[in-house]
């Protein structure tokens, strides 16, 4: 098919393909693939372009475990006959037949497939008859608005040391930079701080550098690119028509930030290369540090591509040393991604498809009602065991007392997690044996069949009919959060409008998570009213349609929900307060007026049951994505008192500061149980938008607050500085006791005294409750230098069996005494004997 496609529809001659396939691995065992090259010179490929080559070259791997198996390439020679070939690879079969385990073996796949690739742009450039992609008109819109927005030298071709200057390295780079962002954005990835968003953001700087260092283009020259990738593309990934906005914003924004950190690095860069030596290297720990840095976020490649035009080399040695200190801090902090569990491997599943086993029936997890009482009633499911398996995946005909199992079922009513939604838990017993009951901790989706883990508590065999019973509170508490998160996503879409779109979520009973992609964070009016619009919902209790329809049916419906993922057809369609039937009715508009989304989930039959929500915690997942935390039901109420007395604090702190203090002592008091207050608002489960205005408040109040003790402080420290004075006369020395509760006024009134009295030293000692003592002191700049402000304190604190801390000038501390007199003789001793 690949041969006829190439050479008979697209007409490339025959004369310029080569081909390759897998000539064998004796080391591995893998014989070659000789069926491969037969089919090959049957189709009349001369034997001497048909060429094998080993495991690096043809034989695919997707990964260190996975699926794998020895490929056959179609290679174009850009040469054509003349001289010797110049092979590019154009497209890649591989025979995906083998699974590459854990422990590096092969084992064959229960499935096998062609896993067939053609590079789109490779095949372009043949059919247009260039060399390079960049030739051809998937990028030449692109050179063209970048020769025309920069001041460089137009697009030659040029490659390696022809290329001077790298002007058209610079042109490449910039080129599939730009559609490398445009499209990771459009699809929800944004640049960020680790993974596939740290690999963004260092893909957008490496072009920025490009295009500003060697092409000279002007400040927000990327961004101006945006439109011509979507004209370009936008046919084909109609989200860059749709997002193309929001990515020039984005790429705006973070190629202004990066060009600050530029200058700062290249600061940095060039004054350790001013203090280098003729021979020395690029110090290892610089460019660590550069490159680890979350503010400048310099790739090492960068910082090597600088250093490489100063002439100086980096410090591989040193730079390898520090990488694995790095991996070795990473993996003592690493946590499990995902919660481990059993699970069926690709040999399990390949085994119960050869056995002809159906997929697990898991329609009865739909079997429940509400009844008039108001509460809900689930059904049980009886099923019969078509399979069990031990902790490590192996498939046994039985299990005992006590033996952690997976449970394979021809039916369940058990929920499996996917969609966001938590697992469902349990426990089934055995039909006829009602009291032994087999807790199931969980069940997971895997190719098409649900497995339950269980414990079993007795002898429990493949055959064995049993009956399940679900978690009716878990249950419960799950579909009241998921029709919440329905009613969540629609109210956002009322609030902030129709180009908000649902990134994630999950849900258990506890709480729900909800990602939004937003165009800014939400603000405190915005949290409050979806709020609002969700109560309102509630409060109608509406009732909950679930309806399969054929997935045509949902393909044109206006204002319909769903995620960017594939969905089963038929597929199910929950809409509040409108029939199915007439929420897909383009006609009806029903979809722009209510919730209506694609979900598999289980739901709450009518709105009111979900009792209240509230948005309790509200951050910025990478910039464009919002992430919600909320709850619901009862806890969204005591969320709502534990807001409301955390208010009617705030507003008695208010009421506080605006009567004012009577001392210092008052003051700090206040300040504290501000201080205190603030903490508790940060940690409280509490409505978000609510957390947000009492932390503007206590925020001025903290200020306010902090103001009034400083002018308290002055007008005591003035105070207790002329009672000091009017008791004593000029002289070199003034030791005595003054009456606070403040360390801080204490060395306020000892600088005053000094300031007043240049020629004098001063220490003053204040009693605290119980015997506690605080001291502060100040020397004359006029005394001898043996006499130090550090060393009296110490001498006066160290007698009171306590210790102090300062400089030659000033020094404080702290002790304990009952005998406050004799604590002031030791200070005066020691003072008039270093005077």
């Amino acid at each position: 098919m690949a041969w006829e496609l190439l050479t008979q529809v697209y007409g490339i001659p025959e004369d310029r393909l080569w081909v390759s396939y897998f000539g064998g691995d004796p080391k591995t065992g893998l014989d070659p693939d000789l069926e491969s090259r037969d089919i090959w010179l049957s189709l009349g490929v001369p034997a001497s372009r048909v060429l094998s080559f080993g495991l690096q070259e043809n034989f695919w791997e997707m990964g260190d475990t996975g699926p794998c198996g020895p490929c056959t390439e179609i290679h174009y020679d850009l040469a054509g006959g003349v001289g010797a070939p110049q092979l590019v690879e154009l497209w890649n079969l591989v025979f995906m037949q083998l699974n590459r385990e854990a422990d590096g073996s092969l084992q064959p796949l229960p499935q096998k497939h062609v896993d067939t690739g053609m590079g789109l742009e490779r095949l372009v450039a043949v059919l247009q008859g260039r060399r390079s992609t960049y030739d051809t008109d998937l990028f030449s819109p692109l050179l063209k608005a970048i020769h025309q927005g920069c001041r460089a030298p137009p697009y030659l071709g040029r490659v390696g040391a022809a290329d001077e200057g790298r002007t058209d390295m610079a042109y490449r780079v910039v080129a599939d930079h730009i559609r490398t962002l445009s499209v990771c954005i459009a699809d929800g990835i944004l640049p960020g701080m680790s993974g596939a968003p740290l690999v963004l953001r260092q893909i957008l700087r490496r072009a920025v550098r490009f295009a500003t260092e060697v092409l000279r283009a002007p400040p927000g020259f990327l961004a101006s690119l945006v439109p011509v990738v979507v004209e370009t593309l936008g046919n084909t990934y109609p989200e860059l028509q749709k997002n193309s906005a929001q990515i020039a914003n984005l790429v705006s924004e973070d190629e202004a930030a990066f060009m600050a950190s530029l200058q700062r690095g290249r600061r940095i860069i060039d004054r350790t290369v001013q203090r280098l030596g003729p021979s020395d290297v690029f110090p290892a720990e610089v460019a660590w540090s550069l490159s680890m840095s979350g503010d400048l976020g310099f790739p090492l490649d960068l910082v090597e591509l600088i250093l490489e035009e100063k002439g100086v080399k980096m410090d591989p040695a040193g730079l390898a040393r520090l990488a694995q200190e790095e991996a070795q801090r990473q993996a003592q902090q690493a946590e499990p991604v995902e919660e481990k569990g059993l699970r069926l491997d690709v040999h399990a599943l390949g085994e119960l498809q050869r056995q002809g086993v159906p997929p697990t029936d898991d329609s009865p997890k739909y079997n429940y009602c509400l009844q008039p009482s108001g509460g809900y009633e689930f059904g049980t499911c009886e099923a019969q065991v078509l399979q069990l398996y031990t902790e490590d995946g192996t498939a046994v005909a039985s299990v005992g007392e006590g033996q952690r199992c997976g449970l394979l079922l021809d039916r369940t009513n058990f929920y499996a997690e996917q969609g966001g939604q938590a697992s469902d838990r349990g426990y089934l017993v055995r039909v006829g044996q009602q009291d032994v009951l087999f807790p199931v901790a969980r069940a997971q989706v895997c190719g098409g069949f649900i497995l339950h883990e269980a414990v079993a508590t007795e002898y429990l065999k493949v055959g064995d009919q049993v009956q399940l019973h679900v978690d009716k509170a878990w249950r419960l508490g799950c579909m009241e959060k998921h029709t919440a998160t329905h009613l969540l996503n629609w109210a956002l879409w009322q609030t902030l409008g129709p180009g908000t779109e649902q990134r994630g979520s999950h849900l258990n009973p506890e709480r729900l998570r909800f990602d939004v992609a937003t165009q800014a964070p939400l603000t405190s009016e915005q949290l409050r009213a979806v709020e609002i619009t969700v109560q309102e919902a509630v409060r109608q209790d509406e009732a909950v349609y679930m309806e399969e329809v054929a997935l045509a049916h949902t393909a044109h419906v206006p204002g319909l929900r769903s995620l960017d993922e594939v969905y089963p057809d038929p597929v199910r369609v929950v809409s509040v307060g409108v029939p199915v039937a007439h929420a897909l009715d383009p006609a009806s508009q029903a979809a722009l007026q209510t919730s209506v989304e694609l979900c598999c989930g289980t739901h709450l039959l009518r709105t009111g049951a979900v009792g209240d929500l509230v948005i309790i915690g509200e951050r910025q997942l990478t910039k464009g994505t919002t992430r919600l935390l909320a709850v619901t039901g009862e806890q969204a109420q005591q969320a709502r008192e534990v807001g409301q007395s955390l208010a009617q604090e705030v507003e008695a702190a208010t009421k506080r500061l605006s009567q004012g203090s009577r001392d210092v002592v008052e003051a700090q008091r206040l300040s504290k149980d501000i201080g205190r207050l603030t903490d508790a608002v940060d940690t409280a489960v509490m409505p978000q938008w609510q957390r947000r205005e009492l932390q503007a408040t206590l925020k001025v109040l903290q200020r306010r607050a902090n103001t009034a003790i400083r002018k308290l402080e002055t007008r005591q420290v003035a105070q207790k500085t002329q009672e000091l004075l009017q008791r004593h006369s000029e002289g070199p020395l003034i030791v005595d006791t003054v009456s606070t509760e403040s360390l801080s006024v204490l060395v306020k009134v000892v600088r005053q005294l000094c300031e007043q009295v240049p020629s004098t030293s001063v220490l003053l000692l204040s009693p605290q409750p119980p015997g506690h003592v605080l001291c502060a002191c100040q020397v004359a700049q006029s005394a001898t230098p043996a006499f130090t402000a550090e060393a009296w304190a110490l001498a006066v604190c160290s007698h009171m069996g306590g210790k102090a801390w300062g400089s030659r000038m000033v020094a404080q501390g702290t002790g304990s005494t009952a005998d406050l007199e004799d604590a002031l003789r030791t200070a005066r001793a020691y003072a008039l004997n270093q005077l």
